[in-house]
């Protein structure tokens, strides 16, 4: 029962601290407006939650062997598609619009998560009754210290996190610190060292063995290659610790091919690993022309042995880098993708029962 409060106060504390809302390649944002909350409001639900994780009572838990490693886990077999759907941790709906759209049922939901949170049971036994599993990408605390947490700062935190994830007993992907060969995150290229975000990395992977979370498999989310982005062989943290590869990317003008935005970091990729790759958050904006992007996209899957793509489904409307994302607000969009998905088998498979 303490645990279970504690989960709750925290993540009502963390869920106030704003998680820097996702970035497009190459894009340097600017920093984001801070959200006041009331003092005491904060003070109570950290009150709360110190009462019960570290009071007398609370029994000391084992630090983890610091050299647990296990065997990759196979990835299934089969194209995968996957979308990101904002609100969709609150209502499934969202998905679930998407995927009529589309003819197909994702069998891939990400969610962006807040140092602090708890992991998401619910909307993970929604997202595997509908066929689908979840990746949770998880950001490092504010600070963006990865060496404190390469050297066991946010144990208590990740060990909480590996039992609930255990507990859901079925397939979670996790994802830590994304994208950390661009320059727009504290954790990334020129602002944390590549070496410390390596350590923290196998640190994660450690921890959340050593607690028996064997359901888990770990995604290596890098950004496409820019001029001034960090090389790609430096965040790679051993074939022991990664099951699948990412790399997020957009297409934001009208010259953009998969060639010129994704093909370097592919090849990049491949001289390290022959790990399962996919296109972790991809879309195409109005401005790059919509159906002759997907096209592109998806004639990429097999010419390049991809494993999946998912479609990062949201309308931003910053300007060329933040553009209207969402697929279903361009009905020729809609077609094209929904003739190059299901072309792919597949569709529509009936949503599993019980779990």
């Amino acid at each position: 029962m303490r645990l279970v409060t504690a989960s709750y106060a925290i993540s009502a504390i963390a869920r106030m601290i704003p998680v820097k809302p996702k970035q497009v390649p190459g894009h340097r944002p600017r920093v984001p407006a801070v959200v006041w909350y009331s003092g005491s409001t904060v003070v109570a639900l950290a009150a709360v939650a110190c009462a019960f994780v570290f009071s007398p009572g609370t029994a000391p838990v084992a630090h983890p062997a610091p050299h647990v490693v296990a065997a990759p886990k196979p990835v299934r077999a089969g194209f995968h598609l996957g979308v990101f759907e904002p609100g969709e941790t609150v209502s499934y709906q969202p998905v679930t619009t998407f995927a009529t759209a589309v003819g197909r049922e994702p069998d891939l939901v990400p969610y962006y998560s807040g140092w602090g949170e708890p992991f998401l049971t619910h909307f993970a036994e929604t997202a595997y009754a509908h066929g689908a599993e979840p990746i949770v990408h998880i950001y490092p605390p504010a600070h963006g210290n990865l060496a404190a947490i390469a050297a066991g700062s946010g144990d208590r935190y990740l060990r909480s996190y590996a039992a609930q994830v255990r507990a859901f007993r079925h397939p979670v992907i996790l994802s830590f610190a994304p994208e950390p060969n661009g320059t727009w995150y504290r954790w990334g290229w020129t602002r944390t060292p590549a070496a410390t975000w390596v350590a923290a990395w196998r640190h994660l992977v450690t921890v959340f063995r050593a607690a028996g979370a064997t359901n888990v498999s770990w995604l290596l989310t890098l950004n496409i290659g820019f001029e001034g982005s960090g090389p790609v062989p430096d965040y790679w943290p051993g074939a022991s610790y990664v099951d699948w590869v990412g790399i997020d990317g957009y297409y934001i003008s009208p010259r953009d091919t998969f060639g010129s935005r994704f093909l370097s970091t592919v090849q990049a990729v491949r001289k390290i690993t022959d790990k399962p790759l996919v296109i972790s958050e991809t879309a195409v904006g109005p401005a790059a022309g919509q159906v002759r992007g997907i096209s592109d996209l998806f004639a990429a899957i097999p010419r390049y042995r991809l494993t999946g793509l998912i479609w990062f489904d949201e309308r931003q409307n910053g300007g060329i880098h933040h553009q209207d994302w969402r697929l279903e607000d361009d009905p020729q969009a809609v077609i094209e993708f929904r003739r190059k998905a299901t072309a792919y088998g597949r569709p529509l498979p009936s949503a599993r029962s019980g779990g």
